[in-house]
């Protein structure tokens, strides 16, 4: 008996890690294209820019008839009448977060992490600017004087 639940609390776990997994660029359905730029201060100050928008226009459900789906959704569900008029920009937030993830990741900017300074997301597109919470080294200077990904 405790080997069968063994087994059985075995799969529960491998399932619910798989379920719990982080999303994956290839997860989003949306297309984009990125920029990330740097800017390294005189005092070693390390900020970036990264800038996202769609690559094309996606070809999903016509935003029209999406937002009058989403009001009567709202309205069905006695939601307050400004939340009716709000785009739900989260998925797309993750994609532009997951994307500036990948990116600092693969360049190597930021070692120790970041401060986020400001961020815009709108339908389309999106900008979020940061500071390095290391400072630059020689290699840095190298290899980010005024780089442009994108």
């Amino acid at each position: 008996m405790s080997k069968l639940f063994s087994v059985a609390m075995i799969t529960i776990f491998l399932l619910s890690g798989c379920a719990a997994s982080k999303p994956e660029v290839d997860d989003f359905s949306i297309k984009v294209e990125d920029k990330f730029q740097t800017a390294i201060k005189g005092d070693g100050i390390k900020l970036f820019t990264y800038k996202v928008k769609f690559a094309e226009l996606p070809t999903l459900e016509q935003p029209h008839m999406a937002r009058v789906k989403q009001i009567e959704k709202l309205k069905r569900s006695g939601s307050k009448k400004r939340s009716i008029y709000a785009v739900d920009l989260s998925e797309w937030t993750e994609q532009i977060e997951l994307g500036l993830d990948k990116t600092i990741s693969m360049t190597g900017y930021c070692r120790d992490g970041y401060i986020e300074l400001s961020r815009i997301i709108e339908v389309g597109r999106g900008e979020i600017r940061g500071e390095c919470n290391d400072g630059a080294t020689e290699d840095d200077l190298k290899k980010f004087a005024s780089f442009t990904k994108g």
